[in-house]
Formats: C-alpha cells, sequence, structure tokens
C-alpha cells in the first residue's frame, strides 16, 4: 500500500473516533450549572480546597402549591432541618477528583426521600455528566441518572 493510501485510511479510522473520545482530564470541568434528568431543578457544581460540592439554585416548582411558601426540606430525618428551604440547599458533599473524568468518593441528599447516599459522577462529555447514586458502600445497589450542562 501506497503513503496516500495509508494516510487516508488513517484519518478514516482515527477522526471518527475521536469524535467519541471522552473530554480532557480536567479536574474543574464538572463545575458549573447543571440540569436534572426530569428537568425540574437546577444543581450548581462548585470546588472547595480539594472537593467538589453541589448546591440546588432552580427549582421548576420552587414553591407549596398547598400553602405558596417556598418547599421545605420535610422529609429530612433530622427533625430540626426540616424547616429549611430546599432553594440553596446543599445536595452534594465531598466530591473528590479521581482522574479518567469521575468524581468520587462523595455523598448526594435526595430530598424526595430525605436519604443520603454514595455518590459518583462521570463526566460523558462537556454537556453530559451521570451522576450514579449508591447506598453507601455498596455501588452496585444504586442507580444512575444523566444531567446536562446548563449554558
Amino acid at each position: 500500500m501506497n503513503t496516500v493510501r495509508l494516510r487516508f485510511l488513517f484519518v478514516l479510522l482515527v477522526i471518527p473516533a475521536l469524535a467519541f473520545a471522552a473530554p480532557a482530564d480536567n479536574p474543574d470541568a464538572v463545575v458549573g450549572r447543571w440540569l436534572s434528568s426530569k428537568k425540574k431543578n437546577q444543581v450548581l457544581i462548585y470546588k472547595h480546597g480539594d472537593r467538589y460540592f453541589g448546591k440546588l439554585v432552580w427549582m421548576l416548582e420552587p414553591t407549596d402549591v398547598s400553602t405558596s411558601k417556598p418547599k421545605l426540606d420535610k422529609l429530612n430525618p433530622q427533625v430540626h432541618l426540616r424547616h429549611r428551604p430546599l432553594l440553596n440547599l446543599p445536595i452534594m458533599t465531598n466530591l473528590l477528583y479521581k482522574g479518567n473524568n469521575v468524581w468520587g468518593d462523595g455523598q448526594i441528599y435526595n430530598p424526595e426521600d430525605g436519604k443520603t447516599y454514595g455518590c459518583e459522577l462521570t463526566l460523558r462529555d462537556a454537556n453530559t455528566m451521570e451522576v450514579h447514586g449508591y447506598m453507601m458502600g455498596m455501588r452496585f445497589l444504586g442507580k444512575t441518572i444523566t444531567w446536562t450542562r446548563v449554558p
């Protein structure tokens, strides 16, 4: 095979593969606003020290229909926390960058059931992230949802 054909073959095989490659390895790539899979909430992920955290910064329905007041963390297992508003509530804590576009060893709080789960984030591309919540210490007992970046 001549050189021109080899180069052409290389371009045909390698260039399309690069289009599906994961984003560059950047610990801060997860920082920003993310829309939940149900499109009802936005979470702001930010860095503090070498850890990453997230708080609920937007809700499609921020008020309780029956009271016209802000929705509260009423399912929290700690009674003294049930009166705090959901808006600006910290829900992701202590995520550590593990490399290869994965953040883990943290926790995520789900105000819909009042439970805290282990958490791992995987950035699939610049605008798509998989959020895996799982029973503490049992990664295989969990659920993965997809969040999208808010422009």
